[in-house]
């Protein structure tokens, strides 16, 4: 009996934490969409809502490591001044792989697009729940 309620509890257990893993790839594939959906607007403010807002949030991009969420919203502004740049992106994840109940690590492909030119490549996102929310925490885009 005691075997029994032992694997009863492990089995309850497996689906709760599967259940909650779920959740969790489920709210973050939300996010992401969200993400490309206010770029196909051309609303990078609304793109950056994926991105946790603090000074330690960090982007790596072909000109290196950056630090700091105005930092970044003014690297992409820079980058990107209007819609023929911004184009129309489309994000492809390959992968997502939980490291923690806090922590997620994403690898995908990017490409935009563009009347002034397509543009593709890969990134790597380092999510982490922040007050409930999942929010993009490093990110390396090449």
């Amino acid at each position: 009996m005691k075997k029994l309620l032992l694997l009863l509890l492990v089995f309850c257990t497996t689906i709760f934490v599967a259940s909650a893993q779920n959740k969790d790839v489920k709210a973050i594939n939300k996010m992401l969409a969200a993400q490309v959906t206010e770029w196909n607007k051309g609303n990078i403010e609304g793109y950056m809502h994926g991105y946790w807002e603090d000074d330690s949030l960090l982007f790596i991009g072909s000109k290196g490591p950056r630090y700091g969420y105005d930092v970044t919203l003014k690297r992409y502004k820079e980058a990107y001044p209007d819609t023929a740049h911004m184009g129309k992106l489309i994000s492809t994840i390959t992968r997502i792989q939980k490291l923690s109940g806090k922590y997620y690590f994403v690898v995908g492909k990017w490409a935009l697009q563009r009347s002034v030119g397509d543009v593709s490549g890969s990134y790597t996102l380092l999510l982490k729940k922040v007050k409930r929310k999942w929010v993009v925490i490093a990110d390396h885009s090449s």
